[in-house]
């Protein structure tokens, strides 16, 4: 078969102009065109792409942002050293939390997976972030880890004096539902030296960790 070179632009469509439409469509207010967009993306990843998300994450958009979150987080365990860079790095607070939220969603779309050990490193360095929508970020990204990240997540709270940490954390805890946030939630419900709502919390957090550890031991 030969073609002139008329048709080759229909037979062989640019590359660079199906990558520019999936990233507008990325924008796009129909849901599900978003989502067909970042199921896309996630798979034919490669180094252009993931760059690419990496730059929007400071986008004034929040969708779009949002979108690009969730679109590195379907594309997996490559992308968390790259995230963790910026989060190290990053002077920009929104930039530092969505490599936070994009993090979780690595954990969230591959639970099967190990996640990756430079990505606990890097949101427990984040737990110290001063800005606060960073470091709870954090915690939600390490308790989508789950159990791979209590003990970060049990240091953390016995050495925070941080009530609003603190707080997150417990939850976080008993999302996890393990031995070693059964136990040190425990202790917090009935510890006088913390702060009341950290207790309170706890209290609650233990019930459903221990709702968590009977429905697995089903």
């Amino acid at each position: 078969m030969t073609y002139t070179a008329g048709s080759m632009p229909d037979a062989f469509p640019d590359a660079g102009a199906e990558l520019e439409a999936l990233f507008e469509r990325l924008q796009h207010p129909n849901p599900h065109l978003r989502e067909r967009a970042m199921g896309e993306l996630a798979e034919q990843a490669d180094d252009a792409v993931i760059e690419r998300l990496l730059a929007v994450l400071d986008a004034e958009d929040v969708a779009y942002r949002r979108t690009a979150v969730k679109t590195l987080g379907a594309i997996g365990a490559m992308v968390v050293p790259r995230l963790v860079a910026i989060l190290q790095t990053s002077d920009n607070a929104t930039v530092r939390s969505s490599c936070a939220k994009a993090l979780a969603q690595v954990a969230n779309n591959h639970p099967d997976q190990p996640f990756p050990a430079v990505g606990l490193q890097g949101l427990q360095g984040a737990l110290t972030d001063v800005n606060p929508v960073v470091h709870i970020a954090a915690v939600m990204a390490l308790g989508e880890v789950g159990e791979p990240a209590t003990e970060i997540l049990v240091q953390a709270f016995q050495s925070t004096d941080n009530p609003a940490l603190a707080v997150a954390i417990a939850n976080a805890l008993g999302g996890i539902g393990n031995e070693a946030a059964i136990a040190v939630l425990t202790a917090a419900t009935t510890a006088e030296d913390i702060d009341s709502y950290v207790r309170e919390t706890a209290v609650s957090a233990l019930s459903r960790a221990q709702q968590v550890a009977g429905y697995r031991g089903r």
